[in-house]
């Protein structure tokens, strides 16, 4: 199948690469007598190019030609049983496909189950930029994936998951497939927290999900057993244009060397000027950009946010690869690349308390958390907020 799929990708000349060689084998299997013409309006390609990929799966022996172009046994084969389809609730993949996600039954039945899991999520650590999304949001990442065509029989890469979209992902494929034939599917999770590694395993292995977790600081390059082994990834990085690229470079490190493959970045509404100088790094990791979706991702407790991020889809190439090779050692949390020093005002008893990097307290929650050391409050206001400046050489 692989071959074939190769060498029909090699024929036609595809820049996209074989994902859409594998996209349009996919439309011919649920929509049996499609036409060439609507098969290049919903692959969004020429129409000689639809019709040369059409030869090519003919030729291959994976497509006939009739009243409309058909999956031959061979190419039901291919989808069935090497890609992982075989047992898929047809009715249920539509419904996702076509409809709003809140409209859905599988929203109705899968949603409150995954509200609770999440509920039990470790606590944020803000110093690593921690930020916990919704469990719609959560939910909403998994079937983007599936509307992306990188979920059923793929590897998922999730760099960083205290949004527990690996669970998401996991809760889904079971709906998919009532009889857990799900076995092409694999998900793995790098994470610096042991906290939520932990987490996932056990939800993992309580519901038999295709879930596999390492701690890795991504400071350091990844381990070669992840090396060139995924289909797509997910990442919500921290917030800064360094977090950003390092996260995304990592990723990349981690996908097969095809073009085509999808990145999914949640990221933060940022300037024009940030948003330009982001896009200079997409061009220079060699990086498309297939489309961007304000307000995507909903956050509980990021006000500083108000609440929301954005989610960019982007797409390998011919030219993608890593910013970032080597050990990164330069400033990445916002609160590294941005230093502040806060000044809170306990409003029982008037006691100011000095918030930041190199106080007793790093962040508001952990003043709050051990209470006002003079009457024990956990009520406080900001009064002050000053910028500390970076020492000449540091990055």
């Amino acid at each position: 199948m692989k071959h074939g799929i190769e060498t029909a990708s090699a024929n036609v000349r595809l820049e996209e690469g074989v994902r859409v060689i594998e996209q349009f084998l996919l439309a011919c299997y649920f929509k049996p007598g499609i036409s060439t013409k609507e098969l290049a309006r919903c692959l969004f390609l020429p129409v000689p190019v639809a019709a040369a990929i059409k030869k090519e799966l003919i030729k291959a022996g994976a497509l006939r030609q009739a009243d409309g172009v058909f999956c031959t046994p061979r190419g039901k084969g291919w989808i069935e049983d090497d890609w992982g389809y075989q047992g898929l609730d047809e009715r249920v993949y539509r419904e996702l496909l076509d409809n709003e996600l809140e409209t859905t039954l599988l929203y109705r039945e899968v949603f409150p189950e995954l509200s609770d899991l999440l509920q039990m999520r470790p606590q944020v650590d803000v110093q690593i930029d921690q930020s916990h999304c919704t469990p719609q949001t959560s939910l909403r990442r998994a079937v983007l994936c599936l509307r992306q065509h990188s979920l059923i029989g793929k590897k998922i890469l999730c760099i960083g998951d205290d949004d527990l979209v690996s669970i998401s992902i996991g809760l889904l494929l079971k709906r998919l497939f009532p009889a857990d034939s799900h076995g092409k599917t694999h998900i793995e999770v790098v994470d610096l927290d042991l906290r939520y590694l932990d987490h996932i395993s056990q939800i993992a292995s309580e519901r038999a999900l295709p879930i596999t977790c390492h701690i890795h600081d991504l400071r350091k390059p990844l381990p070669a057993k992840l090396l060139g082994r995924f289909d797509c990834f997910f990442t919500d990085p921290p917030y800064t244009l360094q977090g950003m690229g390092l996260f995304v470079s990592r990723g990349i490190s981690a996908l097969k060397k095809q073009s085509g493959h999808p990145i999914f970045l949640s990221f933060a509404h940022k300037s024009p000027a940030f948003m330009l100088a982001m896009q200079r790094e997409f061009v220079q990791m060699g990086l498309s950009v297939t489309a961007t979706l304000p307000g995507f991702n909903e956050y509980v407790g990021a006000e500083m946010i108000a609440n929301r991020s954005q989610m960019l889809i982007l797409q390998t190439t011919e030219r993608t690869g890593p910013a970032y090779m080597d050990a990164f050692t330069n400033a990445l949390y916002t609160g590294e690349v941005k230093r502040t020093l806060r000044t809170y005002r306990c409003k029982r008893c008037s006691r100011t308390h000095q918030v930041g990097v190199h106080c007793d307290h790093a962040t508001i929650e952990a003043l709050k958390k051990q209470g006002c050391p003079g009457c024990g409050s956990r009520v406080f206001l900001l009064v002050e907020k000053t910028e500390i400046a970076r020492k000449a050489g540091n990055k």
